[in-house]
C-alpha cells in the first residue's frame, strides 16, 4: 500500500522514478533498518543498493525490492544501468533531505536523464499513519506511561536532574523501548522555565516544579509525552499556573477531531493562556506529528493550515514558562479520528504533589 502510493504520485509528478536516500522514507518504503542504502523506484521496478554489510539484512526486511550489492561494480554505474533498462528520462530526488554533495554526484553521474525535485511528497504519504504504525506509536506511548508510573516513586529532594534523565531512560529500555525518541528533558525549580532545558548536576528541591518530557521509540515509531508535578506542596501560584495550562489542553483535546485546521487547534489553546494574562509565556506551537521521526508534519500552530485527517498522530502541548519562577507542560499523543481523538497516553494530569 505504501509503495502504491508513491507510485500513484509518479505520474502526479511527471517523474518515471524516484531515487530514495532519507533514512525514514527509505524505511517507511522498503523496511529496511541499516545505515546505507538507496531506493530506486519506478512503476516497472524497485530495487535496494546498499553495501555487502547489510545485503543478507536487506534481502529479510524487503522482500518488495531486489537487493545489490554496489560496492562492486559502483553505485553511478549501477544506478545508470538501472535507468537505462527501466527506461527512465526524468528521476525524483529529496531536495529536501539530500546535500548540495549528493545532488551534484547525481547531476554529474546519472546520464541522459532528468533530475526533479519531489519535495516532501513521502513525507505527506507518511502523515497518515496504518494499523502497523498506530499499534507500535501506541506501544511506545504505553512504554513512556510505565517509565513516569516509575518515576514518581523515584523522585525525592536531593535526587539530580541527569539521575532523574537516566532512570526514565533505563525503564523504558526495559520495558521493550529500542532506543530514545529523542533526548530526555528533565527541568526543575528555574529550569523548569526553560521549554527545552537540558538535565543537569541540579539537584531537585521540595518546592520545585519537575517538567518530564520524553519518548521511545519501539519498532521505529516515536512516542512524546510530558508531564509536570511538584515536590511536597504546591504553592498558590503553581497551581494557578498548572490548571490554565490544563484547561487550555483539555479544551485543546476536545476540539481535535477530522477536518480540524492545525492553526485552529492552537488557537484554542493559546487564547485560554492569553486571556489569563500568560500569552506571552507560551512561545511554542501547540502540538506536532509523531511516527518514524519525532517532529513530523502536519501541526498544531499558528500559521499551520493543514487539514487533519483520521489516523494522523499528533501531540498537544500548551505550556507557560515564566523566568525567575518555572514553568508546566502538559502533552498528550493522539490519534486523530472522525469523532475525536485516541489518546495514546493514559498517565495523569492532575497537579501531582510528589511526598
Amino acid at each position: 500500500m505504501r509503495l502504491q502510493k508513491l507510485e500513484n504520485s509518479l505520474d502526479d509528478l511527471q517523474i518515471d522514478a524516484v531515487l530514495i536516500r532519507d533514512s525514514y522514507n527509505r524505511r517507511y518504503l522498503s523496511g529496511f533498518t541499516g545505515s546505507n542504502a538507496y531506493l530506486y523506484i519506478s512503476k516497472n521496478t524497485k530495487k535496494l543498493l546498499t553495501d555487502f554489510r547489510y545485503t543478507e539484512q536487506a534481502n529479510k526486511q524487503s522482500p518488495d525490492f531486489d537487493i545489490i550489492d554496489y560496492t562492486k561494480s559502483g553505485l553511478l554505474e549501477i544506478l545508470n544501468d538501472i535507468i537505462d533498462k527501466d527506461k527512465a528520462k526524468t528521476i525524483g530526488f529529496e531536495d529536501e533531505t539530500i546535500s548540495y554533495k549528493e545532488y551534484i554526484t547525481y547531476e554529474k553521474g546519472l546520464k541522459n536523464v532528468e533530475l526533479l525535485p519531489i519535495g516532501d511528497t513521502v513525507e505527506k504519504i507518511r502523515m497518515i499513519k496504518d494499523e502497523e504504525e498506530l499499534r507500535c506509536i501506541q506501544k511506545a506511548a504505553s512504554i513512556g506511561d510505565l517509565a513516569y508510573e516509575h518515576i514518581l516513586k523515584f523522585v525525592k529532594p536531593g535526587v539530580t536532574e541527569k539521575e532523574v534523565a537516566l532512570e526514565i531512560e533505563t525503564c523504558m529500555k526495559k520495558n521493550g523501548a529500542e532506543n530514545l525518541s529523542f533526548d530526555t528533558i528533565v527541568a526543575s525549580g528555574l529550569n523548569s522555565s526553560k521549554p527545552h532545558a537540558e538535565p543537569s548536576d541540579k539537584k531537585i528541591e521540595e518546592g520545585d516544579f519537575v517538567t518530564l518530557d520524553f519518548g521511545c521509540i519501539y519498532k521505529g515509531y516515536c512516542s512524546d509525552m510530558t508531564r509536570t508535578f511538584v515536590v511536597g506542596k504546591a504553592s498558590e501560584k503553581q497551581k494557578e499556573i498548572y490548571n490554565i495550562v490544563l484547561e487550555a489542553q483539555l479544551k485543546a483535546l476536545e476540539a481535535v477531531k477530522a477536518g480540524c485546521v492545525g492553526k485552529d487547534i492552537d488557537k484554542i489553546a493559546r487564547d485560554i493562556i492569553t486571556d489569563k494574562g500568560y500569552g506571552d509565556n507560551f512561545g511554542h506551537g501547540l502540538g506536532h506529528s509523531v511516527g518514524l521521526f519525532i517532529h513530523e508534519e502536519p501541526r498544531f500552530s499558528y500559521s499551520d493550515e493543514n487539514v487533519f485527517t483520521e489516523n494522523m498522530v499528533v501531540t498537544v502541548e500548551p505550556g507557560i514558562y515564566v523566568p525567575g519562577f518555572g514553568g508546566v507542560r502538559i502533552e498528550d499523543l493522539v490519534c486523530v479520528t472522525k469523532d475525536g481523538i485516541i489518546n495514546f497516553v493514559s498517565s495523569p494530569k492532575q497537579l501531582i504533589e510528589v511526598v
